[in-house]
């Protein structure tokens, strides 16, 4: 499975959230099946995503390029450190929940 691809249809044909503040607050919401991060994550965003994700029992994907490549991978012209799948789309992302 090529991982830019499974992201990019999630954003183009299922629901997302983009950014460290949308997806923190989808995650203790609820709302939010699967985070995607960058690699180069800050550490203290890192802890609180992972304390979040470890109650709420969320699947955290650790993409291996940095937040300018995945803000690109998600067709966006910003940087994004971390994005949440609400709903897949016509993507296999949760796969990568998986691995």
């Amino acid at each position: 499975m090529d991982v830019g691809k499974s992201i990019r249809a999630a954003v183009d044909t299922g629901k997302v959230t983009l950014g460290e503040r949308e997806t923190l607050k989808a995650v203790r919401n609820g709302d939010v099946k699967l985070v995607i991060m960058a690699s180069n994550c800050p550490p203290a965003l890192r802890e609180e995503l992972v304390r979040c994700t470890r109650i709420s029992g969320v699947h955290v994907y650790e993409y291996p390029g940095s937040s300018l490549e995945l803000g690109s991978v998600c067709g966006k012209p910003f940087v994004v450190s971390m994005l949440g799948v609400v709903e897949a789309g016509d993507s296999s992302i949760f796969e990568l929940s998986r691995r």
